[in-house]
């Protein structure tokens, strides 16, 4: 369910969707898990979730002035609380959410996933790629100080997860 919540930043790959938008509409993450609420029932409510709790929780409160559209293609309106991500209330919010975070995957295990191989890892790459690693190869940083320990722990565990599922894929490759 992790990988997820990071889909909708699958925008920053691509840059003419533009950020916080299509992909990060309600509607559109409700659409497409149409299919699996048929099939699925109630149990695709977690999916829907963890998917809708990255434009709803994390970039709703923390996108500053930019907002998210939440609505699309209903509406282009932005919404949010318009929290810097500069500001002590950023980082005090973004350091419960990673606390609260880690404690969860450790108390459901979850976090030992990504020491497994799975090729569903690869997606891990998405965040690594579009926002982790440059945030911190970044300068001035584009974070504040104090919220880099966050990005370096998942940028650790993201990598060991996306270098395992590589490595599952190229053995599997010259087995055949």
């Amino acid at each position: 369910m992790l990988v997820l919540s990071i889909i909708p930043d699958a925008d920053l790959l691509f840059r003419f969707i533009g950020h916080r938008g299509p992909t990060h509409s309600v509607l559109v993450m409700l659409a497409a898990l149409i299919p699996f609420f048929a099939v699925y029932g109630k149990k695709a409510v977690p999916y829907f979730l963890a998917l809708a709790q990255h434009a709803l929780i994390g970039d709703y409160v923390t996108s500053g002035t930019m907002g998210v559209q939440l609505f699309w293609p209903l509406t282009n309106q932005s919404y949010g609380f318009g929290i810097a991500i500069r500001t002590q209330t950023n980082v005090a919010l973004e350091w419960t959410a990673f606390l609260a975070a880690v404690i969860i995957m450790i108390k459901t295990r979850d976090i030992t996933k990504f020491f497994q191989t799975h090729k569903s890892n690869l997606l891990l790459s998405i965040p690594t790629f579009t926002t982790l690693l440059p945030t911190l190869a970044s300068f001035p940083l584009g974070v504040p100080l104090l919220l880099v320990p966050p990005h370096i722990f998942y940028t650790a565990i993201f990598s060991i997860a996306i270098i395992l599922a590589v490595s599952l894929f190229l053995v599997r490759k010259s087995s055949l």
